[in-house]
């Protein structure tokens, strides 16, 4: 059997029935070996721009929550922060429109005059249910309050959308996208609770809408411009600082930290990790389907 078997060339087909035992292996098995074959190695300057994605996405919790504790603490106009949070709304806005005419897709008026009545009734909306949402967790303990607010704020950075999205498409909103949306302003709700008037209440969720809900969409455009995102990233991460460190130092060492590990230390990891890539690829591994002499891609 085993003379037989040198006589006869081994085929590596199931249907042809063959003078070889089931655990046969040839000699040219490991011939078409390939090692990391589909691997791109990242560079750190390219890993640093895309961390700013979520360093942006932190300074911006930041900044809320700096603001939140000044409207607690009443050392910030409720009225002059409404003031703000329309003049940014209105800056924002027209940066979109910006963006979007370099991505050769003009704004309609229809679209634009929809944005203007979907802003209106938002403000209104909000405007007439602050005197709920100040009474909404009037018998919840602070503490609970605190406890949801960090849980609902760590799902919302967990399931954001960082991924850019293609000027000119209009693409639908991921499921984790939505949920993180409803985590953050969740968490704006019970935080406004905690506030003392409607006034405050009303100017905190204006800015929850506009920091969780509309500010993501641009952030998402901004992503493919390469000098104006990074500038973004560091004028918000330094109003983080500024802001926290006028509450409390520690809360500000505490936002540098994470930012230098999110930006810089993460990325660095990550690039000394590669050396430990090992993808291998052989004839052992799933057939391609072959049409027309053409071979499919897995």
């Amino acid at each position: 059997m085993a003379t037989r078997a040198r006589e006869v060339e081994w085929e590596r087909v199931l249907w042809k029935r063959q003078p070889f035992p089931d655990n046969y292996v040839p000699r040219t098995f490991l011939l078409s070996l390939s090692t990391n074959a589909n691997f791109r190695p990242y560079t750190y300057g390219s890993l640093v721009l895309a961390s700013c994605t979520i360093s942006l996405h932190l300074s911006v919790i930041f900044v809320f929550l700096a603001i939140f504790v000044r409207l607690k603490e009443r050392t910030l106009d409720p009225r002059l922060l409404v003031w703000i949070s329309i003049v940014s709304f209105v800056l924002f806005y027209t940066l979109w429109e910006i963006v979007e005419h370099l991505g050769a897709e003009k704004s309609r008026l229809v679209d634009r005059a929809k944005t203007v009545k979907s802003s209106i009734l938002i403000f209104l909306a909000l405007l007439a249910l602050s005197p709920v949402l100040r009474t909404l967790t009037s018998a919840t303990s602070s503490d609970s309050i605190w406890a949801l607010s960090a849980c609902l704020f760590a799902l919302n950075i967990v399931l954001a959308d960082y991924t850019p999205a293609p000027v000119g498409r209009h693409s639908r909103e991921r499921l984790t996208s939505v949920l993180s949306v409803n985590a953050a302003i969740s968490a704006s709700v019970v935080l406004a609770s905690r506030l003392v008037d409607d006034v405050s209440v009303f100017a905190l969720m204006l800015v929850s809408i506009e920091a969780f809900a509309l500010f993501p969409l641009l952030r998402r455009r901004l992503q493919i411009v390469p000098v104006v995102f990074p500038t973004l990233t560091a004028l918000a991460s330094g109003l983080a600082v500024s802001l926290t460190a006028a509450l409390s130092p520690s809360v500000a060492c505490l936002y540098v930290a994470v930012f230098s590990f999110v930006t810089l230390a993460a990325p660095s990891l990550l690039v000394w990790a590669q050396q430990y890539k090992n993808e291998i690829r052989g004839t052992w591994d799933a057939a391609v389907p072959k049409v027309n002499g053409a071979a499919r891609p897995r």
